[in-house]
């Protein structure tokens, strides 16, 4: 009876490794990174660091709902002081940004170096689809340099100052997006 019963138990957790490794397999190809590839190479960009002033670029979720699941992006600071930012995921409506989808503050900070910065969105449950305008805002002025990687040819970047959108055609920062499909 033992034997009987120890094999019972070997075939239960065998079966629920293979399941466990089946939806892990699963969840991995229901995500995907959306937005500009993140590099870490010398091309890179620098914008004013003034209170309000936005950065982003435009990306295209897909025709059906996804959830965002983490915002990244590579930078090099000068700055001795935190560079704190907000994230903003607006949908781009052919011209301009639409309404943010972040309804919460999604905050973030950039300290004195080179970064791979990561911000986990999935708490924040967002979904979107088509085009949107992934942006991050700055929170104070800053009087020191800080450099994005950037991209040649691969859709601009927009920034947003005294007002305005504007786009800067030839180069867009490597700002990217983990998303999982909406079942």
């Amino acid at each position: 009876m033992d034997n009987v019963f120890t094999a019972l138990k070997k075939l239960t957790l065998a079966t629920a490794l293979l399941l466990s490794t089946i939806l892990t397999a699963q969840a991995q190809n229901d995500t995907k990174i959306i937005g500009n590839k993140q590099r870490s190479g010398s091309a890179s960009s620098s914008f004013d660091l003034v209170k309000g002033k936005q950065v982003g670029i435009k990306m295209n979720a897909g025709r059906k709902p996804v959830q965002l699941l983490k915002f990244n992006f590579t930078v090099e600071s000068q700055c001795t002081d935190t560079i704190r930012f907000k994230v903003n995921i607006y949908e781009f409506n052919y011209v301009t940004p639409g309404p943010n989808l972040a309804k919460q503050d999604i905050t973030g900070g950039i300290t004195r170096g080179k970064h791979h910065i990561s911000i986990d969105l999935e708490p924040y449950n967002i979904v979107a689809k088509k085009e949107l305008l992934v942006a991050i805002e700055f929170l104070n002025d800053y009087h020191c340099d800080n450099h994005f990687a950037i991209g040649l040819f691969n859709g601009g970047t927009y920034h947003f100052e005294n007002g305005v959108w504007k786009k800067l055609a030839v180069a867009g920062v490597d700002f990217n997006l983990l998303v999982r499909k909406v079942k």
